[in-house]
């Protein structure tokens, strides 16, 4: 299966640079809205066959000129939402509280899935769910899945997931509005990055990013 994961488009949050990750959410700004409605020519190349967003608001806004566009249903899953921010919830994402939730993070995905945020999920649950969702695209049969998600929890379930993505990659590449990371593999035989926000991601111990400390990445 081919998977595209794709962020959400700009949110009065992210212009404020907050930790804003609970359900419903806010919705798009006028930019977000410019770039969910550049999507389907951006991925005009790609043929979706099915197409799903988080429940918070932000997602669907995003998706919903794809869907229309390609005459898709919108599949509505909580599993693949931002990672629960709990005690941080609303603080200043570049604070030290900012700091402590993108470490967790990348905790996560470096294979300390017992951690907890503070007053949140552990990684185990947080991977679990997001797991279910694409297992679940993976059952379709569908050869292409859009999935409109969010930052932080795409950047780590791809370094968990992902056999040619580690931590200081993911960590040294923080994910636009719409960026899209597209992978090829299945939940059964792991998954390969083929590209990251457009850029080609090379295989591990082939000359390409994967594998270098982070500040050679950054």
């Amino acid at each position: 299966m081919r998977l595209l994961l794709i962020r959400h488009g700009q949110t009065p949050s992210n212009v404020d640079f907050l930790l804003d990750t609970a359900v419903p959410g806010p919705g798009l700004t006028a930019l977000g809205e410019q770039q969910a409605a550049a999507l389907p020519e951006a991925l005009a190349d790609e043929d979706i066959e099915a197409l799903y967003a988080s429940t918070l608001v932000r997602t669907q806004l995003t998706a919903a000129p794809l869907a229309a566009a390609r005459g898709l249903d919108l599949l509505v899953r909580d599993g693949i939402r931002e990672l629960t921010a709990g005690d941080l919830e609303m603080l200043p994402g570049d604070s030290e509280q900012g700091a402590l939730y993108m470490k967790t993070v990348f905790a996560w995905a470096a294979g300390d899935t017992e951690l907890r945020m503070p007053g949140g999920e552990s990684g185990a649950e947080a991977l679990a769910r997001y797991d279910a969702v694409v297992a679940e695209a993976a059952r379709s049969g569908a050869g292409t899945v859009a999935m409109v998600s969010h930052g932080a929890a795409i950047r780590m379930w791809t370094a968990a997931r992902a056999d040619n993505v580690d931590v200081p990659f993911a960590a040294a590449r923080p994910l636009d509005n719409t960026g899209v990371v597209i992978l090829e593999g299945s939940p059964a035989d792991g998954w390969k990055a083929l590209s990251w926000a457009g850029a080609v991601v090379a295989p591990a111990g082939e000359g390409g990013p994967a594998g270098r400390p982070l500040d050679e990445t950054a």
